[in-house]
């Protein structure tokens, strides 16, 4: 199926999904997502986000209302460092030595704090750099892998995988900017130990886990690449972050086979029912455009997608693939698992970051996941058909954004 065709069959209403950030903004979340409140500072990163990638946040708000979302922002900032992730646990003239631990700054909502901020034009006067960087620091385990808050006698608590050592990378890489000495900002942080937790988190098939010895996913693969890519230990990328000696740390192995495994991550099975994969629920009436359930898993070869590099594998091949299986493709996750809408950016995002993908390549065979079904009443975009919308644009926002 060509790239025009699959393009005049979608359309995006971008109005519809402008309105349905809007009311997220300025008015109370749907329901099925009050029950996230001590993840506030998330949600509001992506509605911020979301509505700028659709061109409408500069547009649809206020100077006044975007100002009061800094300050709110602001108001979230630790006494120690960092940023909360709301304000539930701000217990303001009663916080004591007894009582300090049950009000963290949180590495994500710290994270998410500072896109937000930059998302909104803000200059960063007020965000107190060098307590974030100490109190990054205070996070890393020995292994050089990054936990979530400090707790009680000052233990690292929460998760220590390759979410958080992307969020810690990116924490860094935004707040250090302004400091003096190249050296002194490198101290609060060891990056090489960073770096090797990274690398040891690769599987044997080439994607990367969440921590060594663990299962391959396209999340985790693009937390790792995009950890190295800030780190500046990459061979190329496309931002032209580069190791300050001007030596990688990683291997052309290694990013060959990350790229190997994450082109393979193509899939057109998009439903799963209690007898296994199924991609319509009646086969003998099947849905204009939708592969047919004998076709229900079959992954798609890496050169649909992407023109091999002359310094890349060249032994990823072309497969032959019909029309009807690009009518509807998408990306998983996993081995022999379904599509997921979120794939579409964490597998696009870390081939992208990877240098080697113009991201328009992709968009096409995806174009009936993003809009056809996904952006039906309501509107806002679904991981799969029938689910309601998700709060993270980066799924469709962001593939959208990235192909103009």
């Amino acid at each position: 199926m060509s790239s025009t065709t699959a393009s005049e069959t979608c359309i995006f209403n971008a109005e519809r999904h402008v309105k349905y950030w809007l009311r997220c903004l300025k008015t109370y979340l749907p329901t099925g997502y009050t029950s996230n409140d001590s993840n506030r500072m998330m949600i509001a990163c992506f509605i911020l986000s979301a509505l700028d990638l659709l061109g409408a946040l500069q547009e649809r708000t206020t100077f006044t209302e975007r100002q009061d979302f800094v300050n709110w922002i602001y108001h979230c900032q630790h006494p120690d460092g960092g940023f909360r992730a709301f304000t539930g646990t701000d217990v303001g003239s009663l916080r004591n030595s007894k009582n300090e631990h049950w009000d963290p700054a949180n590495l994500a909502g710290t994270y998410f704090a500072l896109a937000a901020l930059v998302v909104l034009e803000d200059d960063l006067e007020r965000v107190e750099r060098k307590k974030c960087l100490e109190w990054l620091a205070k996070l890393q385990h020995k292994d050089g892998s990054l936990g979530e808050f400090l707790g009680q006698g000052g233990s690292i608590e929460g998760g220590r995988d390759l979410r958080y050592c992307l969020l810690a990378a990116q924490v860094r890489w935004i707040i250090r900017a302004d400091l003096d000495d190249e050296a002194k900002a490198a101290s609060y942080f060891d990056v090489d130990k960073l770096t090797d937790f990274v690398k040891s988190s690769q599987t044997y098939d080439g994607g990367m886990a969440k921590a060594p010895y663990h299962e391959a996913h396209a999340g985790w693969n693009y937390c790792g690449i995009g950890t190295l890519s800030l780190l500046g230990k990459l061979p190329a990328t496309r931002n032209g972050l580069q190791n300050p000696e001007g030596r990688s740390t990683v291997s052309q192995k290694f990013m060959q086979d990350s790229i190997h495994w994450l082109a393979s991550r193509q899939t057109s099975t998009i439903v799963e029912d209690e007898d296994g994969y199924q991609i319509t629920e009646d086969p003998s009436s099947p849905s204009e455009g939708y592969p047919q359930p004998d076709q229900s898993f079959r992954v798609l070869g890496a050169s649909i997608v992407l023109s091999i590099p002359a310094t890349q594998d060249q032994s990823l091949q072309p497969l032959e693939v019909s029309a009807e299986e690009l009518q509807c493709a998408g990306f998983n996750g996993r081995c022999n698992k379904v599509a997921d809408t979120c794939y579409s950016f964490w597998v696009g995002g870390a081939l992208g970051v990877n240098a080697v993908l113009p991201i328009r390549h992709i968009v096409p065979p995806i174009l009936l996941i993003l809009s056809d079904p996904p952006q039906s009443p309501p509107p806002g975009l679904q991981r799969q058909p029938a689910l309601p919308p998700r709060k993270n644009p980066a799924p469709g926002g962001g593939l959208w954004e990235a192909t103009g």
